[in-house]
């Protein structure tokens, strides 16, 4: 099944135009190709785009990427939630840097491999959804999707601390929303206009984590076909989220610390160092203090990390908020999916209201998504929810609903944490990593 999204390429090369556009119509629902930015906003006005593929250069001659940088200025006026993924040619560093500086997400380097395009662009469209997730944006225009005294005191201490340039740790289980509100106080923090730049270091292999955080010279080991910049670098005047950062090595918490405390980096393969000014703010869904005591977890790393705590409360701790969660996304997937005239009755939500919501608020999206599309008639019922603990799905011999049932378990016995999840479940972490992706957990 394509996965519902939007895609717009922009590039004057045919043979990339088509080669991308035919590769990623197999994966998306919708992919259109421009080989020009000249009729960029009716094609965009005429198209809710969610990501945007944008060579950075349209005229012969030009290499400065001058051009791309203006048509990424142009994307994200006519949309600002659009995501936009730079195509680039191979040390185009400083260009790279720049786009990010402006909104873009990512980057994709010519000539690429189909998996590393698909892996970029599913990693944006991600972020993408998850960016209307309920730590609302704290805008006096803006309300937030929540009324317990939980999600207010939550949005009460982020407001406090946005302001600041302090570490923050975000701490809840899985689906809590804590991107979210890494993202909330950078966009309420006086680096709002600078880079929000994410790692995800659960998912992330050891071997490539000071590559990917700090960057690397040209041929400083086989891969390196050409200068990159790290994260850390691309995060220059703004913020960097390290998400799942209790699932880093103890040797990478080493390298970690040093760079933090010393606030430079240097590039794999080079000696030259480089100041970072940076807002750092991390996540986890494990006890880094229980990590401390076992010796897993360095404590004076995890005392420059948390200046301040924030924790994220699982949805069954806020369960009056459920009824205007599932209204906000209800709302917004009937307008994606073209059933203007679908409604929800108050019994559905009672039912939904007493549900545990293991999976949290991105268990609850999905599942509200799934009920848009799976439902007939102008009414939504409790069974386009499909809840997996509901009393038929106890008797489903559907592999795959038993599975979903059984990872749910797993995370709730363990409150979140991915890594004796998934020990439980006798897979490794990123096995696990791959599940939660494919049932939308």
């Amino acid at each position: 099944m394509k996965e519902e999204a939007n895609i717009l390429i922009i590039d004057d090369d045919e043979a990339v135009l088509t080669t991308a556009r035919l590769f990623l119509k197999q994966k998306f629902s919708y992919v259109h190709g421009l080989s020009s930015p000249e009729h960029l906003e009716k094609v965009m006005g005429d198209v809710p785009f969610d990501l945007v593929l944008l060579d950075m250069n349209f005229t012969k001659g030009e290499d400065d990427g001058m051009e791309g940088l203006a048509v990424l200025d142009r994307i994200l006026k006519i949309s600002p939630s659009t995501e936009v993924i730079p195509i680039t040619a191979y040390g185009e560093v400083e260009l790279v840097v720049e786009a990010m500086r402006r909104g873009a997400r990512d980057f994709v380097t010519k000539p690429w491999t189909n998996d590393k395009l698909l892996t970029a662009v599913q990693a944006a469209i991600k972020i993408m959804s998850s960016a209307s997730d309920p730590v609302a944006s704290l805008d006096n225009d803006s309300a937030p999707v929540g009324q317990s005294r939980a999600f207010k005191q939550v949005l009460q201490t982020i407001k406090k601390v946005a302001v600041t340039d302090a570490s923050v740790l975000l701490l809840g289980e899985n689906g809590t929303g804590k991107e979210v509100a890494a993202k909330t106080i950078h966009q309420q923090s006086p680096r709002a206009t600078g880079p929000f730049i994410k790692i995800d270091l659960g998912a992330l292999s050891p071997s490539l984590f000071e590559s990917e955080l700090f960057g690397h010279k040209k041929g400083a080991f086989t891969d390196a076909k050409a200068d990159k910049a790290g994260k850390m670098e691309m995060a220059q005047g703004g913020t960097l989220f390290l998400d799942e950062i209790g699932n880093l090595e103890l040797p990478l918490q080493t390298k970690l610390l040093s760079a933090l405390q010393n606030r430079e980096i240097a590039r794999v393969g080079s000696n030259q160092t480089l100041p970072i000014d940076i807002r750092l703010i991390s996540a986890t869904n494990s006890d880094l203090m229980e990590g401390v005591a076992a010796g897993t977890f360095r404590q004076d790393l995890l005392y420059r990390i948390n200046t301040i705590e924030i924790n994220m409360p699982p949805l069954r701790e806020r369960a009056e908020d459920i009824p205007l969660l599932v209204q906000h996304y209800f709302q917004q997937h009937k307008k994606r999916y073209k059933k203007k005239h679908l409604k929800i009755n108050k019994e559905c939500l009672d039912t939904l209201q007493r549900y545990p919501w293991p999976g949290n608020i991105r268990e609850l999206a999905h599942a509200t998504e799934r009920a848009v599309i799976m439902s007939e008639g102008n009414m939504v019922t409790a069974a386009d929810f499909h809840l997996v603990e509901s009393p038929d799905e106890e008797d489903s011999l559907d592999l795959k609903d038993h599975e979903k049932r059984l990872i749910l378990k797993a995370l709730e016995r363990n409150k979140g944490n991915i890594t004796h999840a998934a020990k439980d479940l006798g897979i490794d972490r990123l096995a696990l990593y791959r599940r939660l992706e494919k049932y939308g957990l």
